[in-house]
């Protein structure tokens, strides 16, 4: 089992570096760490008495690593939840914060659990993860990484100007789809036709 800081390694190099695309609601972002989370952490980098894209640029894999760990682990909980589904959620909580959480708990709702979608994982988010996962914590991972691809798809579905990331100009899978399939078993992964036929309404 990957330890926590692996599993951050392994999101901040699959973040890559610096970026500003002015269709991200994050802004300016370098290995996933947005110029809003700087500022919401108060880390002026260069030492300049603003908090900006210099401060971006500035950032260091390490720093990110730091942050991710700190703030999209050990802070939401994500301990709580079992080993099998760590990973799948920090990454997704590094990418879109609590929706990562509200996303499991709708999940474990169908699932027939009572658990409130409230985005913070305490006690009964936890001990209903745990009871969901069984013997067999792959499967849960597994419908939590459907689910999350299912939110991809619908937030490209409601706003156009984000199918870039879910779509490649190509037609094939964008990074978010990609994203959420790294963490699933190959056997649920979208075929190419199954995927152009979910993403046909685009067009």
């Amino acid at each position: 089992m990957q330890s926590v800081r692996e599993i951050a390694n392994a999101i901040v190099d699959r973040e890559g570096g610096f970026v500003d695309d002015p269709d991200d609601p994050g802004g300016a972002t370098k290995h996933g760490v947005t110029i809003h989370t700087l500022r919401r952490l108060g880390l002026d980098l260069t030492g300049d008495g603003a908090v900006d894209r210099a401060d971006v640029r500035a950032l260091t894999k390490r720093r990110a690593v730091e942050i991710f760990v700190t703030h999209y682990f050990d802070r939401p909980r994500i301990d709580l939840v079992p080993g099998s589904l760590q990973p799948s959620l920090f990454d997704m909580y590094v990418n879109a914060g609590a929706q990562a959480v509200k996303t499991l708990q709708r999940l474990l709702c169908e699932m027939g659990f009572d658990v409130s979608i409230d985005g913070a994982i305490g006690p009964q988010t936890a001990s209903a993860s745990h009871k969901a996962a069984g013997s067999d914590g792959e499967l849960l991972r597994d419908a939590y990484g459907v689910a999350r691809r299912n939110y991809y798809f619908r937030l490209a579905d409601s706003r156009p100007s984000l199918r870039k990331y879910a779509r490649t100009r190509a037609g094939s899978k964008g990074g978010w789809i990609k994203r959420a399939e790294e963490f699933l078993s190959p056997r649920y992964h979208l075929s190419q036709s199954e995927f152009e036929k979910r993403v046909s309404a685009w067009d």
